[in-house]
């Protein structure tokens, strides 16, 4: 297994521990031992060599199927993934009512729901950005021009659109 492809390997494995909510010792607790901190902390730092039947074990562990726990598959390694959408609430704040009203409702339930209260920035799902298009009653390429023109949505989020519709 190739240095690179140990690292991206790691970095999904740590992905999936911290989505649900676990530490390395987290890890070591939940299993009553059967996964030991100081190992799936060197899978994920890509120190360490994982068999596929403790992949296919770990896979098991979290709960999700083996290939969300592989990188992905393009030629030469993994595809670059698709930009994160982050949403400038500062700049939202100051975008009137009248266009804006619907996403400032969106955003503060999505800050509620994760007890995320910067007020600065909030990275949002492509199922988001999906949500808010019915809602603005516009295709997601529409609607993220509109949010680029508002200076709510950096224009790498273009990327990220054009990366869904491929």
């Amino acid at each position: 297994m190739s240095s690179e492809y140990a690292k991206q390997l790691g970095a999904k494995l740590r992905a999936i521990r911290t989505q649900q909510g676990l530490s390395l010792h987290g890890v070591e607790e939940k299993s009553q031992g059967r996964w030991k901190a100081v190992v799936v902390g060197s899978y994920e730092r890509g120190d360490r060599a994982v068999t596929v039947q403790r992949l296919a074990e770990l896979a098991d562990f979290y709960g999700v199927p083996v290939q969300e726990l592989l990188p992905g598959s393009a030629p030469g390694g993994a595809a670059e993934p698709p930009p994160k959408l982050v949403l400038d609430l500062e700049r939202l704040a100051h975008v009137p009512p009248e266009k804006a009203g619907p996403l400032q409702r969106y955003a503060a339930t999505i800050q509620s729901q994760r007890g995320d209260y910067n007020g600065k920035v909030l990275s949002i799902r492509q199922d988001d950005l999906r949500t808010l298009a019915v809602i603005y009653d516009q295709s997601p390429s529409v609607l993220t021009e509109q949010l680029i023109g508002w200076g709510v949505l950096d224009a790498d989020a273009r990327r990220a659109v054009a990366h869904e519709d491929a």
